[in-house]
């Protein structure tokens, strides 16, 4: 079988990813990116008009309101989300009866639909009768009003975010349990405590994995629209809550403003290129990796 015959033949058994790598991203984002200069309702035909889009998004206060609600909400979901996968990692990467139950038990809260969970919360942070505050009242702690303070509303949905930790969990579980033994062994001959352990053996030999959820992170916090969408519509209390994705989803299909979206999708797109760059620089000096 000569060279042209094998590349025919791989380019056919290619060709289904081909096809739906073309169709389902590239096409859509070639025409995102056009869409971006047109004035584009959807109900007529696009009208180019250059980058009046991106112009008209650097002088909406309504879009830059909800960048910073957006960054202020990735600042803390991140940091917490990341610390609490790590500690559940770790409490579950000890040899205690019946783990295989309670692993189970900490990852099933990812797989309830966002709705589903959103419907939750809604009962759980509820000021006047919800499951928080009545414990808070329980305990002679007079409590905040979450839903309707806009300087407790974007807390709500912050401490919401650790809820949802149990896929970067099961992934820090599986680099726990790729960590040599013989190292903590040598650090406890050495006379090192469990937060000596922890600090210099565990945190750094998972650094790849830190840093991999970390960006994942980042990535679904910029995104981040189902919750606060149905527990903040209009980014209630006063449009404390107004994430990036629910002003692009306003002006796609309640303004029908196509052009003015797309061109919020791709600042949206730089906006994590950027964090992702960011965290990858700052990765250089700590994310150690294992060398043979």
């Amino acid at each position: 079988m000569n060279r042209r015959t094998e590349a025919r033949i791989g380019i056919l058994f290619a060709m289904p990813w081909i096809l739906g790598f073309t169709l389902l991203m590239l096409y859509p984002l070639v025409s995102s990116f056009i869409t971006s200069f047109t004035s584009f309702s959807v109900l007529k035909p696009p009208t180019f008009i250059g980058p009046q889009n991106y112009v008209e998004l650097a002088r909406d206060q309504v879009f830059k309101d909800s960048v910073v609600n957006t960054l202020l909400y990735t600042i803390g979901a991140v940091p917490l989300s990341t610390v609490a996968a790590i500690a559940l990692a770790m409490l579950l990467n000890t040899k205690v009866k019946g783990m295989a139950f309670y692993r189970t038990l900490f990852f099933l809260p990812t797989l309830v639909p966002m709705v589903a969970q959103a419907t939750l919360f809604l009962w759980v942070f509820n000021g006047d009768y919800g499951l928080l505050n009545a414990g808070l009242r329980g305990v002679g702690v007079n409590p905040p009003n979450w839903l309707g303070d806009p300087s407790w509303a974007k807390w709500t949905l912050i401490l919401i975010s650790a809820w949802g930790c149990g896929h970067a969990m099961i992934i820090y579980l599986a680099g726990l349990q790729d960590v040599p033994q013989s190292l903590y062994e040598a650090a406890e001959i050495d006379g090192a405590g469990s937060w000596a352990k922890t600090k210099n053996i565990t945190i750094p030999m998972i650094s790849p994995v830190i840093l991999f959820n970390v960006i994942m992170g980042i990535i679904g916090s910029i995104q981040v629209f189902a919750i606060p969408q149905v527990m903040f519509p209009g980014g209630a209390p006063a449009r404390s809550t107004y994430m990036f994705a629910m002003y692009l989803y306003d002006n796609a299909f309640r303004f029908q403003r196509m052009g003015y979206a797309s061109a919020m999708g791709w600042v949206m797109f730089l906006f994590i290129l950027l964090l992702t760059l960011g965290a990858l620089k700052y990765s250089d000096k700590h994310v150690h990796y294992e060398t043979s």
